[in-house]
């Protein structure tokens, strides 16, 4: 168990040298949340000042195009641009990343910097800073002077609590990409709930201890599913021979949760000599992540390869056993500030011990759990992003992705020769023996069997390059059907990648890309905008037979609503509040979850299962109970979609189409709960690009929330009218296109 050691201390003043009476006590906590550690004070003038001449232009939806006299002076401009549209949010994100927001914004911040401090995030980004090459640590130190120089002369626009994080430095970027990379998307703090099994921990609320570990029974596929049900992104890319004008196109269209957090994306184009780059990524970090250029273009959606270990360690008089030998923990105390409701400070103290295999982070069974995150060798991964994003052809691209610094991510690639490629990109642990069932529980950790060092290289990865049926796609699903028909064999990797069920949602992007020989850029649009229902596709026949067999007037009535309905979630869609009720009712079927069906899941056909239903009486009874709750939450059985589920954002209120990826929904929108009859998306589809690699390049974006999140910006909920309507925006790319729609300049 970690020994969290507590000193609550009263601070007479803010300042660093002020003195404290101290009063002990000791908490004994289990430990799970927190970011990492830098210096704050009164923002100095910036070390690096770009050349005179460079310039950011706004366009009048926010968006930053700037264009730079150097390739440090464009990341300078990044920065600035970052800070103008985001200062108090990019303040935050890196007061999680030092491990030190509870300082700066509270105690509901000390789970997340316990979390940081456990995994030593500040002296691990310390180490990755001195390893950057000297070219790209100047290009991170001139992204954070950018944004210390915005902070600097516009204090007045950044709030109280953000300024007490200024100013950041390359340090803050480099942790900021861990918190992102390794402990959001690979191990992520948010999952805080105690262990099935385990005590609630003394001195530590619920909210703060750990609950991600996987029972040793549980099975790779729970895991997949759970994790499909949290993320959602689409990427397409079509070759020459698929598309009606003969060029590569890519669809770009990540799901996160919205509209604010670290999953905010921000949109920009990035210029300066031989560099023209248009995209966008989470707000805080200085590379593009879903960008294209007038050479080739990528996008990402989120995979989960098996990059966490946890270890159950046996303790022993003097440490733990390791191969018979007792070795001796490594011990290491770091003090968290935390800033109480009246501005004075308290501490508290963290002793955090590690093994062989890393930090304990948990106790179960009178056994500490040890956890392994893979990519903690790999401080590179900004800079590989770099160079995806500046490759002028696929083999330039390949060069960058293959080495392996990025932990995570599907990528989805298409270019102007015509190459398309999909990628299980990730650090995948290579395992001597056992299948994933094994490595997704608890191992022995008294072995060094056990401790996996290496992994697949790029080569062993899956991918398909060129496919000869001309396209390649992902929705956050493994990879066996990301071309279409099946080219990659998943019984070469089943001790090594997730072969979970493909998705109804990617099925639904299958069909579409199977509909036609060839696929217009006005296809794809329409395409990116599917609300079809597939679920309802596999299963509705069989409900309203059964209905009309087995059901009460009530199911008969809500199957006559049911199959007049056009099993969309369209905003006008009369039947689809039905039936994502009736889905959610026992007895209902969930298309994640792939249980309930006649058909089960069959990986050779995935366009055909899972379908029907396995219990017909089950499911009218979850009919006739979701009738009687429809008409008491919402008047009627056939309510339209968009009355109820609604994009809400500051004054903005207009309805929504789109709907969950468990329904099939290929565009995805999820919303909250249900207040004043109504529900406000609150995740989905956030970026979004779709590209034609023609001469000029064409494309449409839309970033659905808006580019900015300062108090009293006008562009928080400009875009939202479009994503109601189904319409993108012309990308303003060059420089008579921005001029022409400009707002505003900053001149430096």
């Amino acid at each position: 168990m970690i020994m969290l050691v507590s000193n609550s201390t009263a601070w007479e003043c803010p300042k660093a040298r002020c003195r404290a009476a101290r009063s002990g006590m000791f908490v004994v906590a289990l430990l799970l949340s927190a970011p990492l550690a830098a210096t704050a004070g009164a923002v100095p003038g910036p070390s690096y000042r770009p050349q005179h001449g460079s310039e950011i232009l706004w366009d009048r939806y926010g968006v930053a195009h700037v264009y730079a006299k150097s390739v440090p002076d464009l990341f300078y401009c990044f920065g600035w641009a970052t800070a103008k549209s985001h200062a108090d949010l990019l303040a935050k994100l890196y007061a999680e990343g030092r491990g030190r927001a509870a300082e700066y914004y509270g105690t509901s911040e000390l789970a997340n910097d316990r979390w940081m401090a456990i995994n030593d995030v500040p002296a691990r980004s310390r180490a990755w800073l001195r390893a950057q090459t000297p070219d790209f640590r100047h290009d991170l130190e001139a992204f954070a002077a950018g944004i210390d120089a915005y902070v600097a002369a516009n204090p007045r626009s950044v709030s109280e609590q953000a300024r007490r994080v200024f100013p950041v430095s390359a340090l803050d970027v480099i942790a900021y990409e861990q918190h992102i990379f390794q402990y959001t998307y690979a191990a992520p703090s948010s999952r805080a709930e105690h262990l099935p099994g385990d005590p609630p921990t003394a001195g530590a609320p619920v909210a703060d201890t750990v609950r991600a570990l996987p029972h040793e029974t549980v099975g790779v596929d729970a895991v997949s599913r759970e994790f499909a049900e949290i993320q959602g992104s689409n990427g397409w890319a079509i070759a020459p021979s698929r598309s009606t004008s003969g060029h590569a196109m890519l669809l770009m269209n990540p799901h996160l949760p919205w509209p604010a957090g670290w999953s905010t994306y921000y949109e920009i184009q990035l210029t300066a000599p031989g560099i023209d780059l248009y995209g966008a990524t989470q707000v805080g970090l200085p590379v593009l992540r879903f960008v294209f250029s007038d050479y080739l273009g990528f996008t990402h959606t989120v995979n989960a390869p098996n990059e966490v270990s946890y270890y159950r360690i046996t303790p022993a008089a003097g440490g733990y056993r390791f191969d018979g030998r007792v070795l001796p923990y490594r011990v290491r105390r770091q003090t968290l500030r935390i800033r109480r409701e009246d501005g004075s400070l308290t501490s508290e103290q963290l002793t955090i011990r590690s093994t062989v295999q890393g930090p304990i982070i948990a106790e179960r069974d009178g056994h500490p759990i040890a956890m392994r995150v893979a990519g903690l060798d790999r401080p590179f991964a900004l800079q590989e992003y770099w160079q995806m994003a500046t490759a002028h052809d696929f083999a330039g691209f390949q060069a960058a992705v293959a080495r392996l610094q990025v932990p995570t991510f599907n990528v989805i690639y298409a270019d102007r020769d015509g190459h398309v490629e999909y990628l299980y990109n990730g650090l995948v642990p290579r395992h001597t023996f056992g299948d994933l069932r094994y490595w997704s529980g608890i191992v022995p950790g008294d072995t060094s069997r056990t401790l996996w060092g290496d992994y697949l290289s790029y080569a062993q990865l899956p991918k398909i390059i060129d496919p000869p049926g001309g396209t390649v796609q992902n929705s956050n699903d493994p990879p066996w059907d990301a071309a279409w028909p099946q080219v990659i064999d998943p019984a070469e990797y089943a001790a090594t990648i997730p072969a979970s069920r493909v998705s109804l949602r990617m099925a639904q992007g299958i069909r579409m890309l199977s509909a036609t020989p060839k696929i217009s850029f006005d296809e794809l649009i329409r395409d990116k905008w599917s609300h079809r229902c597939e679920l309802a596709d596999r299963v509705l026949p069989d409900l309203l037979a059964a209905a009309t067999r087995y059901g009460d007037a009530l199911a008969r009535q809500a199957a006559q609503v049911l199959a007049h309905w056009d099993r969309t979630t369209n905003a006008d869609s009369r039947g689809a509040l039905l039936f994502m009720d009736w889905m959610q009712q026992p007895g209902g079927l969930n298309g994640y979850s792939g249980e309930g069906f006649a058909q089960p899941y069959d990986l050779n056909r995935p366009l055909a299962t899972p379908s029907g239903l396995a219990d017909p009486q089950a499911a009218v009874r979850a009919l006739e109970a979701a009738a009687r709750e429809t008409i008491a939450t919402y008047g009627s059985l056939d309510r339209p979609w968009g009355e109820v589920m609604r994009l809400k954002l500051g004054s903005v209120d207009l309805p929504a189409s789109g709907g969950p990826g468990e329904m099939g929904v290929f565009d995805v929108l999820k919303f909250g709960p249900l207040q004043s009859g109504e529900r406000a998306a609150d995740f989905g589809s956030s970026y979004v690009a779709l590209v034609s690699f023609d001469n000029p390049v064409r494309a449409k974006v839309l970033l659905s929330y808006g580019s900015s999140t300062q108090p009293g910006t006008t562009h928080r909920s400009d875009q939202l009218a479009l994503v109601s309507a189904g319409q993108l925006r012309d990308v303003w790319r060059t420089r008579a296109q921005v001029e022409a729609n400009v707002e505003s300049r900053d001149r430096f």
